[in-house]
C-alpha cells in the first residue's frame, strides 16, 4: 500500500524545490559540505528511528485525517526535499520518509514504497529541469543516467515489493544498517577538514532536533 494523496502534494512541492536547490544553492556550497550534511541528515534520522522503535508506538497504514494543514505540510516537505535532491541528487525520499514515519505515524511498510515512488517522480523532474531548463545534461552525464535506468527500473519496485512482504522490524533493521554503511563510507572517503567537520556537526544537531521535534509532536497528537 502507498499514500497516493501524499505523493501528489509532495511531488508538486518538489518541482520548485529541485530547481532552487540545483540552480541557486548547489553553486554556493562545496561538494564535501553537501555530502557530509546529507550523511548527517540520514544518520540523525537513524537515531530517532531507533528511539521510535524502542518505545513501541502505534503505527498507521494510512493518514486518517487529510485536511488543509496536511496538504500545506506536504507541499513544504516537497519543497525542502526537492532542495535536498537538487543539491545531492537524492534525498527527497529520505526526507519525506522521515516525515511520514515520525510526524504522520505511518508504518515503515507503507512509507518505504511511497518514498520509492516519490523519488522516481523526483528523478524525472530533475532530469527535465537539467535537460530543458538548465541545459547541463551533457554526454557523460547522460550516459551515466542511461546506465542507471535499468537498475532503478528493476531494483526500486523489487525493493518495494520485498519490503511489503517483510516484517516491520526487519525493514527498520535493514534501513538502519544501510544508514550505518553510508555513515562509515562517508567518514572514510570525505576529507575531514575543519569546514567539513563543522558542517557535519551543525547538520547533525539541526536534523536531530528537527526529527525529535516531529517525534514529540506525533506523541502529543496520538
Amino acid at each position: 500500500p502507498v499514500e497516493w494523496k501524499l505523493i501528489r502534494w509532495v511531488s508538486l512541492g518538489g518541482i520548485p524545490g529541485i530547481f532552487m536547490g540545483t540552480a541557486f544553492l548547489a553553486p554556493l556550497l562545496p561538494p564535501e559540505v553537501i555530502k557530509i550534511s546529507f550523511t548527517m541528515m540520514v544518520s540523525s534520522f537513524a537515531l530517532i528511528l531507533i528511539q521510535l522503535n524502542l518505545t513501541k508506538t502505534e503505527r498507521n497504514f494510512t493518514i486518517e485525517h487529510w485536511g488543509k494543514r496536511e496538504k500545506i505540510l506536504s507541499l513544504v516537505v516537497g519543497v525542502m526535499g526537492g532542495m535536498i535532491s537538487g543539491l545531492v541528487g537524492s534525498g527527497m525520499d529520505v526526507f519525506a520518509y522521515s516525515v511520514m514515519v515520525l510526524l504522520f505515524g505511518l508504518c515503515e511498510k507503507v512509507s518505504t514504497p511511497t518514498s520509492v515512488i516519490l523519488m522516481a517522480i523526483n528523478a524525472v523532474t530533475g532530469f527535465l529541469i537539467h535537460n530543458f531548463i538548465l541545459g547541463d545534461f551533457v554526454t557523460p552525464v547522460s550516459n551515466y543516467w542511461l546506465a542507471a535506468v535499468p537498475v532503478v527500473v528493476v531494483g526500486a519496485p523489487t525493493g518495494a515489493i520485498l519490503c511489503s512482504l517483510m516484517e516491520r522490524q526487519m525493514v527498520v533493521g535493514i534501513l538502519i544498517s544501510l544508514i550505518v554503511i553510508e555513515l562509515l563510507t562517508s567518514l572514510l572517503l570525505i576529507p575531514l577538514t575543519t569546514s567539513v567537520v563543522s558542517a557535519g556537526l551543525f547538520a547533525l544537531i539541526l536534523f536531530t532536533s528537527f526529527y525529535y521535534l516531529m517525534y514529540r509532536t506525533k506523541l502529543r497528537r496520538a
